[in-house]
């Protein structure tokens, strides 16, 4: 009888200690970014104007650092979330970051929103979608969907979509996460275009 309470008290013991050990032997998780950049002369546009930057909105959802994906054969309506891959920083951040970069690279100018000059237009940045898509269990591809407004004070300059599709090289997280990033470059460099046509405000 004793024996038999002493393996009572035991065994929740070592059961703790196996949940212990598993969890401290897991791998943290994979963290991606955008990468370098891999573009050439050709991408840049001959001239940008000076733009305001505002902070870049997102749904909810991609207000942290998961990445995401559907299951477009199982149930496309289902946002999913890769159990061990993570982006380094929320897609919107990620995403200004490149855009800053990117503006800086072509020779452009960018202010925050609390720098006075109403003849320097505020550019706004509503990203719709920043995901991973999987036709099948060995084929998948990114979507980046975003709004761009261009405002003066209250009144709006210019407006327009923009999206770019672009197949993952592997199905799986980090080729989501390349496919992604250069979805968002080229997404990027269409938006680029774009206010380089806008007429000069003076």
């Amino acid at each position: 009888m004793n024996q038999l309470k002493k393996m009572f008290v035991v065994l929740p013991i070592v059961l703790a200690a196996i949940l212990l050990t598993g969890c401290a032997s897991s791998p943290p998780p994979a963290q991606y970014d955008f990468g370098p950049l891999r573009l050439s002369a050709a991408d840049r546009p001959a001239k940008l104007p000076a733009v305001r930057l505002a902070d870049i909105d997102a749904p909810a959802w991609l207000e942290g650092r998961a990445m995401h994906y559907r299951l477009s054969y199982a149930n496309e309506q289902q946002v999913l979330q890769f159990a061990h891959n993570r982006w380094q920083m929320p897609p919107p951040q990620l995403f200004s970051q490149r855009l800053k970069m990117r503006i800086a690279e072509a020779g452009g100018m960018v202010l925050s929103t609390a720098d006075s000059g109403q003849s320097v237009p505020v550019l706004r940045i509503e990203i719709t979608d920043f995901i991973q898509v999987f036709d099948s269990e060995s084929r998948s591809w990114s979507r980046v969907t975003m709004r761009a407004s261009l405002f003066n004070g209250r009144t709006i300059l210019a407006q327009k979509n923009f999206s770019r599709d672009l197949p993952a090289p592997v199905p799986d997280a980090a080729g989501g996460a390349r496919a992604l990033a250069d979805a968002s470059d080229l997404a990027i460099g269409d938006l680029l275009l774009w206010l380089a046509e806008q007429p000069e405000r003076k």
